[in-house]
């Protein structure tokens, strides 16, 4: 009788124990005061504004276009921004427009024909920059897995649509100050580096 007794004590100890650690673990933090910094959960939408009333997003200002490239099939790129950034790279930032009353394919040549990136789907990676002063040409950096860093997966455009697009490349140094932009089945665009 006497180990019977004890198993049952051990066994209320235990569960005493237990509930203890997770009413401890439960309590942890229950004091604490929110933090300040953490943005708000909610925005400020003007009163009488139709957002507020009907709940639909505002849209986006269209941003500045530098230059428009045409393609096939009633297909247009429209290059909005080209930053370089601290890291050594040179974004090109813009917008694929079909114009066209029917839906575009967008050509598998505009994916390049290297095999490390077509085997990744349709892309941008054929894209390439041409320094025609300093006599190089940069092509669309890859990561480590061989995909190339643009926008990815953009077969087809339905008509009147758009599309956002994105390509980096290795920034040319400083002192180049232009680079002809050249997209297959697209015509070559001259764009202007700060």
């Amino acid at each position: 009788m006497n180990a019977r007794y004890a198993r049952t004590t051990r066994r209320h100890v235990m569960a005493i124990a237990v509930t203890s650690v997770a009413l401890f673990v439960a309590g942890c933090g229950a004091e604490e005061k929110p933090s300040e910094n953490k943005a708000a959960s909610t925005r400020a939408v003007p009163q009488g504004s139709a957002s507020a009333t009907q709940g639909t997003p505002e849209p986006e200002q269209p941003a500045e276009t530098l230059v428009v490239v045409r393609g096939q099939k009633g297909l247009e790129f429209a290059v909005n921004s080209v930053e370089r950034d601290a890291g050594g790279f040179l974004t090109v930032k813009g917008q694929l427009k079909n114009t066209a009353a029917s839906a575009a394919a967008i050509s598998s040549q505009t994916s390049g024909d290297e095999t490390e990136v077509m085997k990744h789907g349709s892309s941008f990676g054929g894209a390439t920059l041409v320094d025609s002063v300093g006599k190089k040409r940069y092509y669309v950096l890859r990561d480590t897995d061989g995909r190339p860093l643009t926008t990815t997966g953009l077969s087809v455009l339905k008509a009147k649509a758009t599309a956002d697009v994105f390509l980096q490349f290795p920034a040319p140094p400083a002192s180049t100050t232009e680079v002809s932009f050249q997209l297959p089945t697209f015509e070559p665009a001259t764009l202007k580096l700060s």
